[in-house]
């Protein structure tokens, strides 16, 4: 018997196709131009920002579940194009609230009735987004906040992870091998992801972990959450006004440091994924306001993520790496992270990283551009293409959406002095020495090991040479069947020209009829060279950086 909520699926499912179905036409055309012949179309940039725009609408128009979805797909430049990344970051979590009576219902059967459980209820939303909205309420003479979940949104999003889960074979036909496998991996987490997002029970664990973090911290704070007024649909915190951090009249008209308060917030970030480990992922202006004595405040912990020691050490070395422009360390960082194909051409991405430091570098000498390395490397991983771990992920958009805002503070913000500073203060920088003096000894102690064994074997060989006992052997390593390619392509063209010959003598010698045999296979061979030659492959590698595509790249920029 078929169920309600299976019936609902479908129909949910109608409703999605008939959103998507103009994008993957285009995309099934981009392929082949007449859908089930014709040659490849190319694109121009121009094109693909109007075909991330139309995504974006799509998104919008699809609800809680598709937004929080872009929001993800925002953060994988492993997934998705530059351009589509960059479309998808505009995407704000912000729709209008849900009807106070469907939300009361929530807020009830969580809490209470609301007379009871609060002195003071104000029925208007404040705030409104895909997965909760907040409202303004006392509680023991205190102003507090109080988000509730959207109601309904927990079904709706079951059905849209459904949903996705079914149509999940047919967009990965429109992507190679490697994408295929990222967003594999992406359609489970984000399914993971969403879910935690709509437990507030685990969002208050998380504001309470990073509030008691930074106790005793000047400059920086977080609500506090009211306990016996929370739950899993309602999560109750103390309210802290401020001004929007990107207000930046406001901000000088309180006689606020900008250029301080900048680097506040870029220091309290690296706290939380340097130190801590877990930090708030979500740092658009709209989470981040500040008060009249310029004390930094937090909202909306529902986006957190956890930072591995391992990773923390990555970055680490990367951000010192960068200040000390050490190309061969950037690169061996970005390759142990996993951002970086261990097969990708260590000369050319050097001079990739080169241009783009110099790029970020600005007027001075000492300034860099932290975004603008960012988005090289982003391409960089979409071209190669890679998985990229969703908290290193997160980790890199926030550390852009954070220099973003520190820019708009103070134009001339130095985000790397900054974090170099920190992790001097830290200590980091003396432990790296320590670590590069260590690494030192033992590639010494390594050298010194091999001069002794590498004459007698070197000794050995040349014996066998000189016995003529020495071999070479050699494989051909074609994953992609370039040279049996290579092979059919001799052959069709050697059986092609042989029956074309053979076609006109028994033409000349017997007729017309006679000559139809041989001139139907030369045909048919024909055929099969020209299959061959129109998929346009080569025995060069994959495309990578090159300094052609480099400056094309920057030209349609």
């Amino acid at each position: 018997m078929v169920t309600l909520a299976l019936l609902y699926a479908l129909r949910r499912l109608v409703v999605v196709v008939w959103r998507f179905l103009p994008l993957l036409v285009g995309y099934a055309r981009d392929r082949r131009r007449f859908l089930l012949f014709g040659g490849r179309r190319q694109l121009t940039r121009e094109q693909r920002r109007q075909r991330a725009e139309r995504l974006l609408d799509a998104l919008l128009a699809l609800g809680p579940t598709f937004i929080k979805l872009g929001q993800l797909l925002s953060t994988r430049p492993d997934v998705l194009p530059p351009v589509y990344v960059d479309v998808l970051a505009r995407l704000q979590d912000r729709v209008p609230p849900a009807d106070w009576e469907d939300a009361r219902q929530v807020l009830e059967n969580e809490v209470g009735p609301v007379e009871e459980a609060f002195e003071e209820f104000d029925t208007e939303a404040i705030s409104g987004a895909s997965l909760g909205q907040v409202y303004l309420a006392s509680h023991e003479g205190e102003q507090v906040a109080v988000k509730v979940r959207r109601p309904g949104v927990e079904q709706l999003v079951e059905t849209d992870l459904q949903v996705i889960r079914w149509t999940l074979p047919v967009i990965l036909y429109f992507v190679d091998d490697a994408r295929s496998f990222s967003l594999s991996n992406l359609a489970d987490e984000f399914a993971t992801t969403i879910r935690q997002e709509m437990d507030y029970e685990r969002e208050a664990g998380v504001l309470r972990e990073i509030r008691n973090n930074f106790t005793g911290e000047d400059g920086v704070t977080m609500p506090r959450v009211i306990d016996e007024r929370s739950g899993k649909t309602v999560l109750t915190m103390e309210y802290v006004a401020g001004t929007k951090i990107t207000d930046v009249e406001a901000l000088d008209e309180q006689g606020i440091d900008r250029t301080a308060l900048a680097e506040r917030l870029q220091r309290t970030y690296l706290q939380m994924i340097v130190e801590d480990g877990v930090f708030h992922a979500d740092p658009h202006p709209g989470n981040l306001s500040v008060r009249p004595d310029g004390t930094l405040v937090f909202y909306d912990f529902g986006m957190s993520g956890r930072v591995e020691d391992s990773v923390q050490r990555n970055i680490v070395e990367f951000y010192l790496a960068v200040a000390d422009r050490d190309i061969d360390a950037i690169l061996d960082v970005l390759e142990r992270m996993g951002t970086l194909s261990p097969e990708a051409d260590r000369d050319l991405m050097s001079e990739v990283m080169e241009l783009a430091i110099r790029d970020a570098r600005g007027e001075a000498v000492e300034q860099y551009r932290v975004q603008q390395i960012v988005r090289q490397v982003e391409g960089t991983m979409y071209e190669f293409p890679l998985r990229l771990p969703r908290n290193l992920a997160l980790v890199l958009r926030v550390a852009t959406v954070v220099e973003g805002v520190c820019v708009t503070l103070d134009p001339e913000f130095d985000f790397i002095d900054v974090a170099t500073s920190y992790l001097a203060e830290q200590g980091y920088r003396e432990e790296g020495v320590r670590m590069a003096i260590s690494g030192a000894r033992e590639n010494v102690t390594e050298a010194a090991r091999s001069s002794v064994r590498i004459p007698p074997k070197f000794e050995r060989t040349l014996d066998r040479i000189d016995r003529e006992n020495f071999r070479v052997e050699a494989a051909v390593v074609d994953p992609e069947n370039h040279v049996d390619r290579l092979g059919r392509r001799i052959a069709y063209s050697i059986l092609l020209s042989a029956g074309a010959l053979t076609t006109a003598l028994v033409y000349i010698g017997e007729g017309l009829e006679p000559a139809a045999v041989p001139g139907a296979l030369s045909a048919f061979m024909a055929v099969l060279l020209y299959r061959t030659l129109r998929r346009r492959r080569t025995l060069s590698p994959k495309p990578q950086f090159t300094r052609q595509g480099l400056r094309q790249r920057r030209g349609e920029e």
